[in-house]
């Protein structure tokens, strides 16, 4: 007796699982999904993407817009695949959206992609032009060429400045320290203000760039942190120790976008001091001596440069100097086409010349 009630017991509980299963299959079935790309599925760009839709047989399809980013891309009158064109997207994660009308109902889903790049970063190499004195007490965060002399401000908390210097002398005209708690980065002037990040404290400064004196701060949105700042004549580009440049409205300093930056090896992080060359971005690379030549709607690096022969030899005296005191700080110099760069607390500031291989 005890042994047929188990059995009933065990057949009333498979039956039940059946049933839940059963009952499940065919809830998903209803489901619309992608069959291609899978979820945050790498694709190099350039080249086109299949976009395919997992569709129930009995769902009848009137049409389906296909979306990029937000941006509407194809249509289809069915549920074939179709091809997206990925020649004029930025590089990163990249957001596809179906939206499926059968009529009685319109059925949104999205999914991931990251587009990333196979191409190679062409080796540029420099002729030294000129050789200019830098104080080696500014731990360089930001730099730039403002009416024939240069803009700096440097970090670390309780000796971070802003200065405009001259370029001769590497003597300040004028500076103004930033309050004690700040860690000063990127500064950068728009006619007649002055704007510098700091690093952790969530927070841009705003200075009138005749007097020095602070006007007003703005906080940051999405990005993480502040590190190097440039102009590109309508948008501020700001850098936060990522991959990511991030594009500021220059009015309210609001945060409307960004590009990701990729090379041939993937996401290219820790992009430092920024400056804006002819309609590209230059960046350093913290931790290093190079510089990146990015393409600002894409975020492909079309270009390197190795700057480690202009380190200062036996300068630096300990490790932690010689790992933290690394190439940082470009300029430009608009009107005559000179381009500086120097270090952190560098004894040197140089003007070169680069030169495509």
């Amino acid at each position: 007796m005890l042994f047929g009630r188990t059995n009933k017991i065990i057949i009333t509980f498979l039956l039940f699982v059946s049933m839940f299963q059963l009952a499940c299959n065919n809830k998903v079935s209803e489901y619309i999904t992608f069959k291609n790309p899978l979820q945050g599925e790498s694709f190099h760009a350039g080249k086109p993407v299949k976009i395919e839709l997992d569709i129930p047989e009995k769902l009848q399809v009137q049409t389906i817009d296909y979306l990029v980013d937000g941006k509407f891309f194809a249509q289809k009158m069915d549920k074939n695949a179709v091809l997206m064109d990925t020649k004029e997207l930025p590089l990163g994660y990249r957001l596809i959206t179906a939206i499926v009308n059968s009529g009685e109902k319109r059925d949104t889903v999205t999914s991931n992609i990251i587009l990333t790049t196979d191409k190679k970063p062409v080796k540029l190499t420099y002729v030294l032009v000129n050789t200019f004195p830098h104080d080696t007490s500014s731990y360089t965060q930001g730099l730039s060429f403002i009416a024939g002399n240069l803009l700096e401000s440097t970090g670390r908390k309780g000796f971070s400045k802003l200065a405009y210097v001259n370029l001769s002398t590497g003597k300040a005209i004028k500076s103004v320290p930033l309050k004690p708690d700040y860690f000063g980065e990127g500064s950068v002037q728009i006619d007649n203000k002055i704007i510098i990040l700091t690093w952790q404290d969530n927070l841009g400064l705003v200075y009138d760039a005749s007097t020095f004196k602070e006007q007003s701060t703005f906080p940051y949105q999405s990005s993480n942190e502040g590190w190097g700042l440039t102009f590109d004549g309508k948008n501020l580009l700001k850098s936060d120790g990522s991959n990511r440049i991030w594009k500021l409205n220059a009015q309210n300093y609001k945060e409307e976008s960004y590009i990701e930056v990729y090379d041939n090896n993937g996401p290219v992080d820790r992009l430092n001091e920024l400056e804006y060359i002819d309609g590209k971005i230059y960046a350093n690379v913290y931790t290093t001596n190079k510089i990146v030549r990015i393409n600002p709607l894409s975020g492909l690096v079309e270009a390197e440069i190795d700057l480690s022969k202009l380190v200062p030899k036996n300068f630096f005296k300990d490790e932690y100097e010689i790992g933290n005191n690394v190439l940082n700080g470009i300029a430009y110099d608009t009107a005559n086409k000179r381009l500086f760069v120097t270090g952190k607390k560098w004894p040197k500031l140089y003007e070169i010349k680069l030169i495509e291989k």
